[in-house]
């Protein structure tokens, strides 16, 4: 099986210039690799390129490259406390960016009302 592409240069602007825009800073982001499992009924795992960052507030991100432009993501507090957008992965990086973003807003306010 080949091997999950790494982050280009282009994803990683896409991505850069989404957070400078949502948070109007530089936001630093770590890269690595994480396993996952590509279909629900894969028994084997297969590492992919992430995509990791924290905001003020505790809140983390990251972004599984899980192929070539194909891509899931989350946001989560603590380990215990992970969270998806509702889609199961993307094909366009600004598209999981932004709703990463937004679904993450969405869920801070709603904390903040209860």
């Amino acid at each position: 099986m080949k091997a999950i592409p790494d982050f280009n240069e282009s994803e990683l602007w896409v991505i850069k210039s989404t957070l400078k825009e949502r948070y109007r800073q530089d936001i630093d982001i770590d890269l690595g690799e994480a396993e996952i499992r590509l279909r629900p009924g894969d028994r084997e795992l297969t590492p992919c390129p992430v995509a990791l960052w924290r905001i003020e507030g505790g809140a983390g991100f990251v972004i599984f490259k899980s192929g070539a432009e194909r891509y899931r993501c989350q946001f989560f507090y603590r380990v215990h406390q992970q969270y998806g957008t509702g889609i199961d992965e993307y094909d366009n990086i600004a598209e999981c960016v932004t709703s990463l973003l937004q679904v993450q807003a969405d869920f801070a306010t709603s904390q903040n009302k209860s």
